[in-house]
């Protein structure tokens, strides 16, 4: 390694650690999370990036932006870590729009450090008219600035190349490219003057890092890669801890509460729907060629008829496990979103239709409820379901009151219009009032993952099921 690029590197880390010092002295709650981020000079950037271990920054673009504007670099340093945090990186390979991906994080990054900045002389910035006007839309169509939300929001809508170009030029701070480089084992391992954690000093000395050529393939990172998974679990660890002293502490005011919103939003774990209704699942024979099993009668009366040539002749019925009888609530009050219910029916619809998890034969009631029941919409067919999806209308819209649907299906179960009922699926916001007694099959309080609700009241007999 060369005196002159030593220089560099070490000049490089007396500039972040300097940045780091200044925002703890700012905001302390902010800690673990500043201690969990390295740095690494990296002249593939022409800027500063992160890929969740290190900040690769490069030493020029470092040494003159903290000349020119050390508050512009802290406030990088701020919207790489709410990345970190709010974990845009490992959702990046999720996304078909790579570009409308990277200026969603942006987006949202930014949102929540503006949101409290002016609190913090270290972070504070002036918000331009035009990014004034952008929150405001947004936030009034959008509600939190997920980079989820705002993803669905600028895909379901005309896009405007000019208007997405302003946007980047006012909210990009930062080098995305290392995020794809999580997918890539070639490139994920640290370079060899990686400093661990919490270095930085600048002694100069060489740090001992593990070679990319020394590890197994599973440890070098790559799609759901050992190293991958290590250090997203180590910022969901940070998120909680952050969030805990968010709750906990004073500063869980105005000033810290689209932080909070976001990094609860974050926490919540998206369930996989088809495999959650695996268990309301019952055994039954169905009418299917089964093509693993044969009738006996045939092969015996074969070998008789002819001493050694059986007849085989599959069964034109086989034993499955599948779903035939369920209840599925839907929340049709004021404050349950139309285009929620819509994704849940679609999403529910797109399962059916498969036939891979319900009889071709079911009976499934489509309860519609606020605070009383509304609706009940029976499906027999799979192909019924789509339909309705496509047709769905509220019905209701007033305040929400789960127990009269509850009273409802037990009402339906005593009249044997549901035989055998294993479980009942509720979508809804959470904002009602939850019956006391449980029920004798399963029930399922069911939550679109990335909104505002309150799932703090569910009984504790009830699953909470985000999807």
């Amino acid at each position: 390694m060369n005196k002159t690029h030593e220089a560099l590197r070490i000049l490089g880390e007396k500039i972040l650690n300097n940045t780091r010092t200044q925002l703890y002295l700012s905001m302390h709650f902010l800690g673990p999370a500043l201690g969990s981020l390295s740095y690494t000079m990296d002249v593939s950037t022409f800027s500063v990036g992160t890929d969740a271990a290190f900040i690769r920054y490069n030493p020029n673009w470092l040494r003159e932006i903290y000349i020119e504007r050390p508050r512009a670099l802290s406030r990088a340093y701020m919207h790489m870590l709410m990345h970190c945090l709010f974990r845009h990186m490992f959702a990046y390979k999720d996304y078909a729009d790579k570009d409308l991906y990277n200026l969603c994080c942006d987006i949202a990054a930014e949102s929540v450090i503006d949101s409290f900045a002016m609190d913090y002389a270290a972070i504070d910035d002036i918000i331009t008219d035009f990014r004034a006007s952008v929150y405001d839309r947004l936030e009034k169509e959008v509600g939190v600035l997920t980079a989820q939300r705002l993803y669905q929001y600028f895909r379901s809508r005309k896009r405007d190349p000019v208007y997405e170009m302003q946007l980047a030029r006012e909210f990009v701070r930062d080098d995305h490219s290392f995020w794809a480089r999580l997918q890539d084992d070639d490139r994920n391992a640290p370079q060899e003057n990686a400093q661990p954690q919490g270095a930085g000093s600048g002694n100069g000395e060489k740090q001992t890092t593990l070679e990319n050529k020394d590890r197994k393939p599973e440890d070098r990172g790559g799609r759901g890669g050992a190293l991958h998974r290590v250090r997203e679990e180590e910022w969901v660890k940070n998120a909680k801890k952050l969030r805990a002293q968010l709750l906990i502490g004073k500063k869980a005011g105005k000033e810290t509460g689209s932080l909070l919103r976001t990094l609860t939003l974050q926490d919540r774990k998206r369930t996989d729907y088809r495999e959650f209704l695996r268990r309301f699942r019952v055994l039954r024979e169905e009418a299917a060629v089964d093509m693993d099993s044969f009738d006996y009668g045939f092969y015996n009366y074969g070998m008789q008829l002819y001493g050694n040539m059986p007849l085989i002749e599959e069964n034109e019925y086989r034993i499955s496990r599948k779903i035939e009888e369920l209840a599925i609530v839907i929340d049709t009050s004021q404050s349950c979103q139309d285009t929620l219910v819509q994704e849940f029916l679609n999403e529910t619809a797109s399962i059916l239709f498969t036939g891979e998890t319900f009889f071709r034969k079911v009976n499934i009631h489509i309860i519609e409820c606020d605070d009383q029941v509304q609706n009940d919409v029976v499906i027999t067919d799979t192909r019924q379901m789509e339909e309705y999806a496509k047709h769905f209308t509220v019905k209701g819209g007033f305040g929400t009151d789960f127990r009269p649907a509850f009273q409802y299906v037990e009402q339906l179960r005593r009249t044997h219009v549901l035989k055998s009922l294993r479980g009942l699926l509720y979508f809804t916001d959470g904002f009602g009032i939850y019956p006391k007694k449980k029920p004798d099959y399963d029930t399922a309080f069911v939550f679109w993952k990335d909104e505002e609700l309150d799932d703090t009241k569910v009984p504790s007999w009830a699953l909470k099921l985000y999807i």
